[in-house]
């Protein structure tokens, strides 16, 4: 009986976040010199919030980014745009990136999942 109460927790628990997986591809952060500055959400940038720049995804949208060398995770909100130029998937403000453990090479692998 335990087992199945357990089974519909975790169905129950599911039903609620629903990930999945958007993209996979190197991030990489904000250099300091645009903290204070706005974004293309209008929003002021800082380097101590959970926020991330995208290519293409809705201002607003939560994010949980994975580091795929160390499995650390950060959950961040998009409020601005990468460079059309930019090889990257994602921009991630200091803090986020100290969430992931990646400072020190400045770049990582990571996968993206929208959470709802």
């Amino acid at each position: 009986m335990i087992k199945y109460v357990l089974i519909f927790s975790a169905i129950l628990v599911s039903s609620f976040v629903i990930k999945s997986i958007y993209q996979q591809g190197k991030a990489s952060y904000y250099a300091s010199k645009f903290e204070g500055r706005r974004t293309s959400s209008g929003e002021i940038f800082r380097q101590d919030s959970l926020t991330a720049a995208h290519h293409k995804l809705p201002f607003g949208t939560i994010v949980l980014v994975k580091n795929l060398k160390n499995d650390s995770v950060v959950i961040v909100k998009i409020n601005d745009r990468l460079s059309p130029q930019s090889t990257r998937i994602i921009d991630l403000s200091l803090r986020a990136a100290k969430k992931l453990n990646f400072v020190r090479e400045g770049l990582a692998n990571v996968t993206l999942e929208k959470l709802n």
